[in-house]
């Protein structure tokens, strides 16, 4: 790991830099001000999941056009255009003054952060490395993992001293700053698009499989519920951690403080799974990376102590890091390279819209008295159904192709 990371260190800290900015995107760090916006705009639980939710889907519905860009344009041309714009997302969300926008913020933040910077670097490491695909994408999702620790609790400490809307200016200019990054980082790119065919790898049969085809294929829509339910109630948890900790009678910096510890296990199991990943396949693993999410959220339903918090996070974090390599490989080796940016563009898309929906469904049902511990039992049942539904499809398509 040590040999492969030290010399392709150029291109995995690429893709780390673009997952790492994607954080001004991702729900846990726009959840950070969840507060903030609602006392400002005057929103409900459920008037903010709403706008949330309609902002997440927009940008889910577009990401299956865009994502296909990666497919035709070079990473070192797209990124700098997508931090640009991630960039003034930023300044949007911080000069906003209108309610009425709000979707619109909301729709430019996940667009960018979430849907494409992330997009850019799961494709380039699944393209660029076959052999180590797995290594590649677990170290390149450090950058999100990164993010994800140290974020929360320097935003939480920074609001004692800063407006709200001062944070999303320093954020916009952590986006800009990272353009002349990743463009000497990728002076010299690994796999440039005119020679892609030159990396390519195959799929189930032995064919690189069209978005066309993946979409009328039944193991596709076998992966749906997982694709969903990771994206959704994951981004629930964290979209509601405020919500959470008041619930359970904790200070919101009580409980970010254990975002780290979550990050931590979230990095081994990363790492784990990218070794295993390239030791056997993906057909064997991908099934089962949902199970800890059962635990994880039977022990924020029932647990009330920082300790039982503290187990949750360390389930959440297993399947968070598996989460980050199995899916992101599995598209690459069940269905080839060649149209891998439209493929996962629309599983892409699934898995925003996943992110749209749990936060709408979860704030209208606090809205009507449904308590958050009963609704995170109701998700453990629902990722049990999710891993079933995993193991049908995938022992369907091995027992039928050679993979």
């Amino acid at each position: 790991m040590i040999r492969f990371i030290l010399q392709n260190s150029r291109w995995l800290t690429a893709g780390a830099l673009l997952t790492l900015i994607s954080s001004f995107g991702q729900t846990y760090f726009i959840s950070i001000f969840a507060g903030e916006i609602r006392a400002t705009f005057n929103l409900s639980h459920g008037d903010w999941g709403a706008i949330y939710g309609f902002g997440t889907f927009a940008s889910a519905v577009v990401m299956i056009w865009s994502g296909g860009l990666t497919d035709v344009m070079r990473v070192r041309n797209l990124g700098p255009i997508v931090l640009a714009a991630l960039a003034a997302s930023c300044l949007f969300m911080a000069f906003n003054p209108w309610v009425a926008l709000l979707p619109v913020v909301i729709f430019c933040l996940r667009f960018t952060g979430q849907g494409m910077s992330t997009h850019i670097a799961t494709v380039a490491m699944s393209r660029w490395f076959v052999a180590n695909r797995g290594k590649a994408l677990s170290v390149a999702s450090l950058g999100f993992s990164f993010g994800e620790a140290c974020y929360p609790v320097l935003v939480v400490s920074l609001l004692a001293f800063f407006t709200w809307q001062s944070i999303w200016v320093l954020a916009a200019g952590t986006a800009i700053l990272a353009i002349p990054a990743l463009l000497w980082l990728l002076a010299e790119e690994r796999s440039p698009q005119s020679s892609a065919a030159e990396g390519q790898s195959f799929g189930m049969g032995g064919r690189h499989w069209s978005r066309t085809q993946v979409l009328g294929h039944p193991l596709f829509w076998f992966m749906i519920p997982a694709l969903l339910g990771q994206s959704a109630f994951n981004t629930a948890f964290f979209f509601l951690q405020v919500h959470f900790a008041e619930i359970k009678g904790w200070d919101h910096l009580q409980l970010v403080a254990m975002f780290p510890i979550y990050t931590a296990v979230s990095i081994a199991a990363m790492i784990l799974s990218g070794v295993l990943l390239d030791k056997l396949d993906t057909a064997r693993l991908i099934p089962y990376f949902q199970l800890p999410m059962i635990v994880a959220f039977l022990t924020f339903a029932y647990g009330q102590s920082l300790l039982s918090a503290l187990v949750g996070f360390i389930f959440l974090g297993l399947s968070s890091g598996a989460n980050a390599t199995l899916p992101n490989a599995f598209w690459a080796e069940f269905y080839g390279t060649k149209h891998l940016g439209s493929i996962k563009a629309a599983a892409a898309a699934v898995m925003v819209l996943g992110s749209a929906v749990g936060p709408a469904i979860t704030g209208i049902l606090l809205d009507y008295d449904i308590a958050l511990d009963a609704q995170y039992v109701a998700v453990s049942i629902f990722f049990g159904f999710s891993s079933v539904m995993m193991w049908i499809g995938v022992r369907r398509v091995s027992n039928s192709f050679v993979i």
